[in-house]
């Protein structure tokens, strides 16, 4: 098949790109900038507010993956801008040029729209992809990490000192290589079109924060002792990062809030059906191969 995707340079897309060529598909993937040339990649200049390179990025394709936006913004209209008005272009793209599926990436954060203006974006761009005539599936993952990750790297540094931050409540997470197999399974297989998925590594009810820091102290090889983090004392970590790294802050107030809910495991019931795609890699195995990953490009 030939499959476009967004978002194909970030760690989401990068791997996504690389088992799509493997599998044997032709690629063309949106970039900002030059990239170097691949057998099977076709990289289209432009970007999600660039109707004319979306036309061209769209033109031909089999399938579009929707990857692209935008995590971490100074505000609503940041996430807007990135997540609302970028996912109605590129569906817009797609109708035009007879896309016959349309593969969108939102969050587990679209549930709750009303906690962060993050969680707001993501519910809105699915709004729009199911008002969309095309033939359409989403899916909302959990935490992603895995090799090529850096939003975890804080906690795994912070490990290194036998130390972890652990709020309430329980989480679901997934290695990005398993995404990037279901994605590719939804845009190339037969699920139920106009579907909603949620997936994870498997964990029947999840992982607390507090097993995750164990997790990942287990990776770097330290004990760690987790420590509980009330919802004020996020805000004020919130605040400190800004004030300290400004625009590169990773603990924003929107995420603190995000973090702070007591539940983002999935729904059992929204997983891919078993015959269609099933998770690889346990994340414990997953952890250690992050933490391998860190060390080698001396980030660990």
């Amino acid at each position: 098949m030939r499959i476009a995707i967004t978002g194909a340079t970030g760690f989401v897309g990068r791997t996504l790109v690389t088992l799509a060529l493997a599998a044997g598909h032709e690629v063309q993937a949106l970039t900002r900038r030059l990239q170097p040339p691949r057998g099977g990649l076709t990289w289209v200049e432009g970007a999600l507010d660039r109707a004319d390179t979306l036309a061209v990025l769209a033109g031909g394709a089999d399938a579009v993956i929707h990857v692209a936006g935008v995590v971490n913004a100074p505000d609503r209209a940041g996430f807007a801008a990135g997540n609302v008005d970028g996912t109605a272009a590129m569906l817009h793209a797609s109708h035009a040029a007879g896309v016959r599926r349309f593969v969108h990436v939102s969050s587990l954060a679209a549930r709750e729209p009303g906690l962060s203006d993050y969680g707001w974006s993501k519910a809105a761009a699915e709004a729009l992809v199911t008002a969309c005539p095309l033939d359409w599936v989403m899916l909302r993952p959990p935490g992603v990490y895995g090799p090529g990750d850096t939003e975890f790297l804080d906690l795994f540094r912070l490990a290194r000192w036998h130390l972890a931050i652990a709020p309430g409540g329980r989480i679901s997470l997934i290695e990005v290589s398993d995404l990037g197999r279901l994605l590719l399974a939804l845009a190339t297989g037969a699920p139920d079109a106009r579907a909603t998925y949620e997936a994870d590594d498997g964990a029947a009810k999840g992982w607390s924060h507090s097993e995750f820091a164990r997790a990942i102290g287990d990776a770097v090889g330290k004990r760690v002792a987790a420590l509980p983090v009330p919802k004020l004392a996020l805000m004020m970590a919130a605040r400190a990062d800004m004030a300290l790294r400004g625009g590169q802050a990773k603990l924003t107030l929107d995420r603190a809030r995000y973090i702070a809910h007591p539940d983002w495991t999935i729904d059992p019931v929204r997983r891919p059906p078993p015959a269609l795609w099933k998770p690889q890699v346990a994340t414990p195995q997953g952890l250690a191969a992050t933490a391998s990953w860190y060390r080698a490009q001396g980030l660990l």
